[in-house]
């Protein structure tokens, strides 16, 4: 009999167990935790129908078991046509099928990286890789040549699985001979060639081997704690690290984030965020498919409305940019059609009917609705801030609109807001099992946010160094600064790495600035840094500004010139500055035509030159 490394959950016991044994042994762990959470002294922790999971591949099995015959995907098989649902029992089939072929292919505990587009293929390599064959290595699919290139050598990766336009990259790669690559398989090729094998293929043959008796993937063990998931952070600073999760980092997430948040079997998630992301991939891939939820696959941003309509989801996760966006332009058309006053008029009676219970948003308010597709009854924002009157907006519409609080090191959630008692201003609040603590707090209140958790990841890849720097004593340091309210909300201020401390020593957070810049009406983006005076005497702070030229044509006609849209930025910003001590005043401005740099989740780069160049405004 096989005797394995004792793990977490057999270090009391005197010697080797068997991998039945372990499995036994982290079982029990799960419904111990579960049974603590059913028991969980806190109100807000309103959802406890929590399904004990010891891993990834667990879940995925447990959930075909109890879901097989419902829709798992919605997908398309051509651009612009109809979607058409894959069950539980079918994506087993095909998650089987692969990994039976990966580890007859030689890639058992091998590096499986995948890239692509939202699509079913990418999950069902996802499951395939780490549910019995190796490691898994997420990559981004918008990073150049040269990175992912990069990634994939020092990651040591054996295999790619990649979607069409990724071919001669990984080919070229391959050839090279530079890395450890073997094994190149395509999502898209109808049939194998020299250099690479087609998706398609592989899987025939996986199903074959299936059909044959081997299980060498089904009876697979999973080690729990071993790094079984390699993602690379898109840092604004510099190089990407890797972040190492483990299956128990996934799994113990994903029991505890569904206390917070109702995720019913009924629900359709829209899928639009990069999915290599953590918070894409385990909120909006791995969350639905352990509640028995469907998932639809967005075709790309231009896309979002029309698909909306086609698949009219329940649960959309994005970002503050997708959700401010479609909310400024319902607002905008209803402006440009006339109808805002009494859009604003319909929106005042149900926030009085409401107080008696009468929710009056699916009749008064099906034409902005059916923006969402008509039944959309949750969006979560995550990955930045959002303006707390977006979402208080998006509510009016009858939507419960949330905001969470992840990293990737935290697999990816710390907290989230509970749908049943949000705060718009806060980041979220902590689920079971996750403690969140401010250290070295200032006269306000506000210090670093550090957080200990099963979700905290093993470490960086091959970097002891920037490890030992966040990760102490059982606790992580966020690097983000903010503060804990009397009932438990997180609320962040800013980046430890971002703070601006002026000549004499007050502290400015550029995040607090560019919220109320960006609440201008005709900002479309900003950023906003300190830097010294001609004489070196003090800290200006300067804001770049990009402006949305539509909204300048509303407020200044067609053919203004660039004068009158800086006097009418100005007006706006001395509005701000008075309402701000004199060493938070914004002292020079430069406004923008090109766009920000930015890191490939859209984030803009802090520390680039070029964000900080100034153009003599």
């Amino acid at each position: 009999m096989t005797k394995i490394r004792p793990t977490e959950s057999s270090a009391q016991d005197a010697g080797p167990m068997t991998a039945e044994e372990i499995r036994r042994g982290a079982r029990a762990a799960a419904e111990d935790k579960v049974a603590k959470i059913k028991a969980w002294p806190d109100e807000k922790i309103k959802y406890r129908d929590v399904r004990p999971i010891t891993d990834i591949k667990d879940m995925y099995e447990s959930s075909v078991r109890e879901f097989a015959d419902s829709i798992a995907f919605y997908v398309k098989d051509v651009i612009g046509g109809p979607y058409r649902g894959i069950t539980y029992r079918e994506t087993k089939t095909d998650v089987d099928a692969l990994g039976t072929a990966l580890i007859a292919m030689g890639l058992k505990d091998s590096r499986i990286a995948i890239i692509g587009e939202n699509r079913y293929e990418w999950a069902v390599s996802y499951l395939a890789a780490v549910c019995g064959t190796g490691i898994v290595v997420p990559l981004d699919k918008e990073l150049p040549e040269n990175e992912l290139n990069y990634l994939v050598k020092n990651a040591e990766v054996d295999c790619v699985i990649f979607s069409n336009k990724y071919e001669k990259i990984f080919t070229d790669s391959k050839r090279s001979g530079d890395n450890s690559l073997k094994i190149l398989i395509s999502m898209d090729a109808e049939e194998d060639n020299g250099d690479r094998l087609s998706l398609k293929g592989v899987l025939n043959r996986g199903r074959k081997l299936v059909s044959n008796g081997d299980r060498s993937f089904i009876d697979a063990f999973i080690d729990r704690e071993k790094m079984s998931i390699l993602l690379f952070t898109s840092g604004t600073t510099g190089m990407a690290k890797g972040v190492m999760l483990s299956h128990a980092n996934i799994a113990e997430n994903l029991m505890v984030m569904i206390t917070l948040v109702n995720i019913r079997p009924e629900d359709i998630f829209f899928s639009v965020l990069p999915i290599h992301h953590t918070y894409e991939c385990t909120c909006g891939f791995l969350v639905p498919f352990y509640r028995g939820a469907a998932i639809a696959y967005c075709e790309g941003l231009k896309y979002i409305v029309k698909n909306l309509e086609e698949c009219k989801p329940t649960v959309f996760l994005g970002v503050p940019l997708i959700f401010e966006s479609i909310y400024k332009r319902i607002w905008t058309q209803a402006r440009k059609s006339g109808s805002d006053k009494k859009l604003r008029k319909v929106l005042e009676i149900n926030k009085k009917t409401k107080k008696i219970g009468l929710d009056l948003a699916p009749i008064l308010l099906k034409k902005v609705t059916a923006v969402f597709g008509g039944r959309m009854r949750m969006m979560i924002a995550g990955g930045a801030a959002i303006d707390p009157e977006v979402l208080k907006g998006l509510k009016a519409f009858g939507i419960n609109a949330l905001q969470g609080y992840g990293l990737t090191e935290c697999s990816p959630i710390l907290a989230i807001n509970p749908d049943h008692d949000p705060r718009d201003d806060a980041a979220g609040y902590p689920p079971p099992f996750i403690d969140v603590r401010i250290v070295e707090p200032n006269e306000e209140g506000i210090g670093e946010i550090i957080t200990r958790g099963r979700n905290v990841m093993l470490g960086y890849y091959n970097n002891p160094e920037a490890t030992a720097q966040v990760l102490k004593d059982g606790w992580l340091y966020t690097g983000d600064l903010g503060f804990i309210d009397q009932e438990g909300y997180i609320h962040i201020t800013g980046r430890k790495k971002n703070v601006i401390i002026t000549k004499n020593g007050k502290n400015v957070f550029p995040e607090e600035l560019e919220f109320y810049i960006n609440k201008i009406s005709f900002v479309d983006e900003c950023m906003v840094w300190g830097a010294d005076s001609e004489d070196g005497g003090d800290t200006l702070i300067c804001a770049g500004i990009k402006l949305n030229g539509d909204e300048l044509e509303e407020l200044l006609g067609t053919g203004y010139s660039d004068k009158q849209a800086s006097e009418l930025l100005w007006k706006e910003i001395d509005k701000l500055n008075e309402g701000f001590p004199f060493f938070k005043r914004i002292k020079k401005i430069d406004i923008r035509k090109e766009e920000f740099e930015k890191t490939t989740a859209k984030k803009i780069k802090r520390f680039s030159a070029a964000n900080k160049k100034m153009h003599g405004a």
